[in-house]
Order: structure tokens, then sequence, then C-alpha cells
């Protein structure tokens, strides 16, 4: 494809996403082809890691006219979302953010006894996937038990968009606070995954409001859980020209990114 890119990554999916912030566009004006489809390999051996060649598409007529067409001039219907749907969406995300930032003033002193059950409890699920992990395990300065996981093909515990990895600290947490008094807070990751995750959706966050910016369209991206859609609004929070917003349902809502009036 004249002026594409190849990408690799260890899925399609994560290509896809490395393609849109090389390109700087949203996944609907996105062309690709995937050349390799990767495989995990057994045990991490053989694994081969995806290959897309992508491109952007052909901006359509009707949206290079929209660049001209100043703010005052936007469909009523665009003007309403603009003004309202932000509001209500900061007393959303507020509130989704408040039971995180009560409990991590609240956490209580993570004991041995918590320590072991979770470590047990990861050891023995990763022992029935077949996978030979090592857990580090430590508290770090939050006062939350943090947990590293190493070993090969730790792709498979990421899973798509981190849902596994996600599922697992969730059953982590329900573990360690069975076996203790007070709220704690079980944090798992592997190969800083964490990190770059959110730095890829920070840049992809970036790539989305110059978008908005120069088409003067709201754009909608991909479903995303709280987490991930707090690191999109707080990414874009202090951009004078674009504003954030949730749509939708659990687990579909996802962030809207519009021009402000």
């Amino acid at each position: 494809m004249d002026g594409s890119i190849r990408v690799s990554a260890k899925t399609v999916d994560d290509a896809i996403t490395e393609a849109l912030i090389q390109l700087g566009v949203t996944s609907d004006r996105l062309e690709y082809e995937v050349i390799e489809k990767g495989s995990s390999g057994f045990l991490g051996i053989g694994m081969k890691q995806a290959v897309i060649e992508a491109r952007r598409k052909p901006e359509p007529v009707a949206e290079v006219k929209e660049e001209t067409i100043p703010v005052e001039e936007v469909k009523p219907s665009v003007v309403k979302e603009q003004v309202s749907e932000p509001v209500q969406e900061k007393q959303e995300e507020k509130a989704e953010e408040e039971p995180a930032r009560k409990k991590a003033t609240e956490l209580a002193e993570v004991s041995d006894e918590a320590i072991k059950a979770v470590e047990a409890f990861l050891n023995d699920t990763l022992k029935a996937m077949d996978m030979d992990v090592e857990i580090v395990s430590e508290v770090d300065s939050e006062g939350a038990l943090s947990v590293e996981m190493k070993g090969s093909n730790m792709g498979i515990l990421i899973g798509k968009r981190g849902q596994t990895l996600d599922a697992l600290q969730y059953l982590a947490n329900r573990v360690a606070n069975k076996h203790q008094d007070g709220y704690v807070r079980v944090k798992l990751d592997t190969e800083n995954y964490r990190a770059r995750r959110e730095e890829t959706l920070r840049h992809l966050a970036k790539n989305i409001a110059f978008k908005v910016k120069r088409t003067r369209r709201a754009v909608s991206l991909e479903p995303m859980n709280p987490y991930e859609r707090r690191i999109i609004h707080a990414a874009l929070q202090s951009d004078p020209h674009v504003t954030t917003h949730s749509e939708g349902e659990e687990p579909y809502r996802k962030v809207v990114v519009t021009l402000k009036r």
C-alpha cells in the first residue's frame, strides 16, 4: 500500500493501536492488511509477533469542507453535546474516582497472611495455566500490595487490552481482602504493561485531540474500562480547545472527544 507503514506487536490489536498512534488517525480512518497474525507458541517457544501494513484512508470531501466551518456554525445538536455532556461527565468521572481516593487514604497495612494468600492464589492459577512464572511481591509507596510477574510468553496473562490481567487482579484483590481486616489493594503487573498502556493511551488522546481540532468533529474512542477512561480524560483536561465525556453503558462505555465552543 502506498504511504504505508509496517507495524509489529504481540497481537494484531496491539499493532493496530500502534499504527493509530504513528499515523495520528482514529480507527475509522485506518486501512490495514494483516501480514502475520502472530502466535503465542508453546510455553513461549516459537512465538511470532503480529505484523500489519497500515495507512491513512483518503480524507472525504465533506470532512475537508468541515475544517473551514467556524465553531459557531456547528449544528445545534453538536453544540448541546459540547456544553451539557462534559459537565455531566465531570460529575460522573468524579464519582468514579471518589471511591478510589477514599480507599487510597484508608488502606490498611498489608498483612503477611494476605501476601501469602495472594501469592498462593497466583501460583495455583498460573500452574493450572501451565505457566512457569516468578512472582515478586512488595508493599509500594502507596501502601498497596504490588505484584510483579516474570516469565516467558507473558502476553497470555495480559490478554486483549489487558483484560486478562485486570480479571486476575480483581480476583487477587478479593483473595487479599478475605484474609485480613481493613481494605488493602493489590496491583498486578507484568513486563511493565501498566506503564506502557498508560503511555499509549496518552499518545492516543493527544492524536485524537489534534484530529478533533483539525476537523471540528467529535471523535468516539473504542470502549474502555473506567481506569483507562480516566487516563484519557486526564490527558486532555488541560487542553483549551477540546473537552471529553463518556457515553454508553459498561462494559461498552467509551470516551468522546469534542471541540470546545
